[in-house]
């Protein structure tokens, strides 16, 4: 197993997301597996961040989770390594981040390893759909919530990491190798029959899309007291 270095731990820290234990941690990704937490789970997020909605409250969650999801393809494209611990080891914790009550991610350092180049696709497809498409599934049972405002919520954070990796000519290939993957139909088999982040980008460059309508649903952050829309924002 790798030993992440401090700009490593740096980077996972910007985006809240922690390799020590919590001092109180609520719940793990693998309780929202289960039916019947559910119900306690959308009950909590509506408590933490106070949203107008349980759809805005779901969907900050998303977002809060997102951060990992994307940074599992960061870590992939810089270092060539990726997240790999059980889904239990994901663990939510309440911290406070510019002046409002949010999730924090704490998850173990040891359980990072090594992707070799054989098998980048199909840990690609696992983050996808073990990680990814296995919990949206999962928070569509809590309420009324579309798929589409999750996966975006996600790729949002992406067109970020691969607009600034694109601009590094050492991680402009591997970026641009990652890209390719999730562009394809192949990796999304178990989950749709078209490329749902081709879809969301329609092949453009990621740094054509920041800070423009590239999405095409509301995230609803402007439903969470505190919070603003966000800058892909379509209602904009």
């Amino acid at each position: 197993m790798p030993t992440l270095s401090y700009d490593q731990i740096r980077q996972l820290n910007a985006y809240s997301i922690y390799t020590e234990n919590p001092e109180r941690p609520l719940f793990t990704v693998a309780n929202l597996q289960k039916d019947f937490y559910l119900t306690d789970f959308r009950n909590l997020m509506m408590g933490i961040t106070q949203a107008a909605t349980e759809t805005a409250a779901i969907s900050h969650f998303t977002r809060r989770y997102g951060m990992f999801v994307a940074m599992q393809f960061y870590m992939l494209a810089v270092y060539d390594e990726v997240w790999d611990g059980k889904l239990e080891d994901i663990r939510f914790a309440l911290v406070h981040e510019y002046g409002i009550n949010t999730l924090g991610t704490f998850i173990t350092a040891s359980d990072f390893r090594y992707v070799e180049d054989g098998e980048r696709e199909t840990v690609i497809q696992k983050i996808l759909y073990k990680q990814t498409f296995e919990i949206i599934q999962q928070l569509r049972k809590t309420t009324s919530i579309s798929p589409l405002i999750m996966w975006e919520n996600i790729f949002g954070y992406l067109i970020w990491h691969y607009h600034t990796l694109l601009e590094n000519p050492a991680l402009a290939d591997r970026a641009y190798e990652d890209i390719e993957i999730l562009e394809e139909t192949k990796v999304w088999n178990y989950i749709s029959d078209k490329s749902l982040f081709l879809n969301y980008t329609g092949g453009k460059h990621p740094s054509q899309l920041l800070n423009t309508p590239v999405r095409k649903s509301c995230c609803q952050s402007k439903d969470i007291p505190g919070l603003i829309a966000c800058g892909f924002c379509p209602l904009k």
